[in-house]
């Protein structure tokens, strides 16, 4: 769905080795000493887009507290939420753009880009998979479609051959560059048999077929983890409060959810000995009271791992309305979309650094995942949605070329720096001059600090008794990266 407020040849396992040395590079010395005594790495992108992701020349620590007002101060002590990942959505038309629409050497080196740390890569390290059909595909489907009239309840015809062609295979080249890279599964709609319409798109599940849908989830992850690719969290339906009849979806009411999950999907994941992390709603923050009445019933909350959020509507303070009410539970960010209704470069880095960067992570998110990982240069191929929604990368289907547009390098100022299994740190102000700006420590002590302005901007960073200055030219982004001696957990 579009938002109203939604204003970069290597064998597959040398990439594997390159992903985990960068990970490791500078992280000998990882003292607060040498946090003291190393510089300070940085990277800026600016709002006029003449600086992306771009390696600045590195800051010195100075002895003694920063400036009064404008000084952010980093405790690395006081830790918050575990972060599970960064990155997109491998829908079936990034997957078939990326698998037949590049040639060798050009989808190695945007996977490379993409999946890796290596030079301008910024290691995106999760992605969103469609179960079956979404409106970003080639054609509609599910893993059991029948002729009409015909039930197969026991599943006997289910089968994920469609995504075996091109979608497998780009998740496992994906894995091969990255192999902390993790998958999410999100069905659009279940299959048409199971629907009150008959239809992948629009209707209800028939309460004749929870337990059906329950065993359609078990046999994705099944099949999916046969393929080498186990699945780490589902979603028992993307955007179950969004009815369209032009492609799939099905609505399904917090009641419904609640009782899917409390007396279908959540036993049969226990029974099949699953791991998959259930993660309830999958919609926009202005539909919050939908997770609340799901998690209201304790039955249900106890297969519940977290509960995930889209940007289409509402305000990103309603994760922290939710963690209020059930802090044991993760807080996802799942979706959100660029496109051609909002193209100046400076405006989206400022939208999404303030709600989906800093403003998602200070309020409890545990991920950032985006929409379409890649869509062609007419915004598609499109299957009856969005007909203006915009990738992370744009690929030409007559050329190959790629274009990374802003959003590579929103994902790119924390999944370049941050891992998963990082905890964001307290960063806070003095004074009412400093800058948004949000903060984590890695598992291998490095700390990593991003900080966003809408104009130029001068700030300090205090640090066990130290600071150093920086200032913006005009509005942007800049991630900064030290280590410390801190332990990973806290």
């Amino acid at each position: 769905m579009r938002s109203v407020n939604c204003i970069t040849c290597k064998s597959a396992v040398l990439p594997t080795l390159v992903f985990a040395l960068t990970l490791a590079a500078g992280c000998a010395d990882s003292g607060d000493e040498a946090a003291v005594n190393n510089p300070v790495q940085v990277w800026l992108t600016l709002g006029d887009g003449s600086k992306k992701l771009q390696r600045e020349a590195d800051v010195t620590w100075q002895s003694g507290p920063g400036a009064v007002n404008d000084a952010i101060v980093i405790e690395p002590t006081k830790r918050f939420q575990r972060m599970e990942g960064f990155g997109a959505a491998m829908s079936d038309s990034s997957a078939w753009l990326i698998m037949n629409r590049l040639d060798h050497n050009q989808r190695l080196q945007l996977m490379q880009n993409l999946f890796t740390r290596e030079a301008n890569g910024i290691g995106l390290s999760y992605l969103r998979v469609p179960m079956g059909a979404s409106d970003f595909a080639l054609q509609s489907y599910s893993y059991n479609d029948l002729p009409p009239g015909q039930t197969d309840p026991d599943l006997l015809q289910f089968s994920i051959a469609y995504d075996e062609s091109y979608i497998i295979p780009a998740l496992q080249l994906a894995r091969d560059m990255n192999p902390q890279l993790r998958f999410m599964g999100t069905p659009w709609s279940a299959p048409a048999w199971m629907k009150s319409n008959g239809s992948l798109n629009g209707g209800l599940l028939s309460r004749d077929y929870y337990r059906a849908f329950a065993a359609y989830h078990v046999k994705f992850v099944q099949a999916y983890a046969d393929a080498g690719l186990p699945i780490d969290a589902i979603t028992p339906q993307n955007e179950p409060l969004h009815w369209s009849e032009t492609y799939p979806t099905m609505f399904m009411q917090p009641r419904q959810q609640q009782v899917l999950i409390r007396d279908y999907l959540g036993p049969a994941f226990r029974d099949a000995n699953l791991s998959t992390r259930i993660v309830a709603f999958d919609h926009n923050w202005d539909l919050v009271d939908y997770p609340l009445e799901v998690l209201s019933d304790a039955a249900t909350a106890r297969y519940v791992d977290g509960v995930a959020f889209h940007c289409y509507g509402g305000d990103v303070a309603s994760q922290t309305l939710l963690h209020e009410s059930h802090p044991e539970k993760g807080i996802w960010f799942t979706e959100c979309s660029g496109g051609r209704w909002a193209t100046n470069f400076g405006d989206n880095l400022g939208w999404n650094m303030r709600n989906l960067v800093i403003g998602n992570f200070r309020n409890w998110g545990n991920s950032l995942l985006l929409w379409n990982l890649a869509l062609d240069e007419n915004d598609g191929p499109q299957n009856g949605g969005c007909r203006d929604c915009r990738g992370v990368v744009t690929i030409d289907q007559a050329t190959g070329a790629v274009t990374y547009n802003v959003e590579y390098y929103i994902l790119g100022h924390v999944s370049k720096f941050v891992d998963p299994g990082a905890y964001r740190i307290s960063s806070t102000g003095h004074g009412g001059d400093a800058p948004d700006n949000v903060a984590f420590i890695n598992t291998d002590g490095w700390i990593v600090l991003t900080v966003h302005a809408n104009e130029a901007t001068a700030f300090s960073v205090e640090y066990n008794e130290q600071h150093f200055s920086f200032s913006f030219p005009s509005r942007g982004a800049v991630t900064f990266r030290w280590p410390s001696d801190l332990p990973s957990e806290p």
